[in-house]
């Protein structure tokens, strides 16, 4: 298992939004997010900075995965009008953060 972390943006004004919006999750949506290999997915938010963390065996797999999925496709359209997201063109992924400590 490998743990993996990003840092998004919420736009201003949206941040309830944001909030209802993943208290209402598409179940579709999680059955994605399972089916890529991907658990202990975890979004926290200061301001508008939200941080994400998740771990999966195989994050080339996960990646793929996602990007073939159309109920992810249809989430991540959803998402953009209230989101500011970078995405790291080599991977077409949001870019993650390098692990800087590990206490186990």
């Amino acid at each position: 298992m490998t743990n993996y972390a990003w840092v998004l943006e919420v736009r201003p004004g949206y941040e309830e939004e944001y909030k209802r919006r993943h208290d209402e999750i598409w179940p579709d949506m999680l059955d994605a997010l399972r089916e890529a290999g991907i658990r202990n997915y975890n979004i926290f938010r200061h301001g508008l900075t939200l941080f994400g963390y998740f771990e999966t065996d195989d994050l080339d797999a996960a990646r793929k995965a996602l990007a073939n999925d159309p109920v992810n496709a249809k989430w991540a359209e959803w998402m953009a009008p209230i989101m500011k997201i970078d995405i790291d063109s080599t991977t077409d992924f949001p870019f993650l953060l390098p692990l800087q400590f590990h206490m186990d």
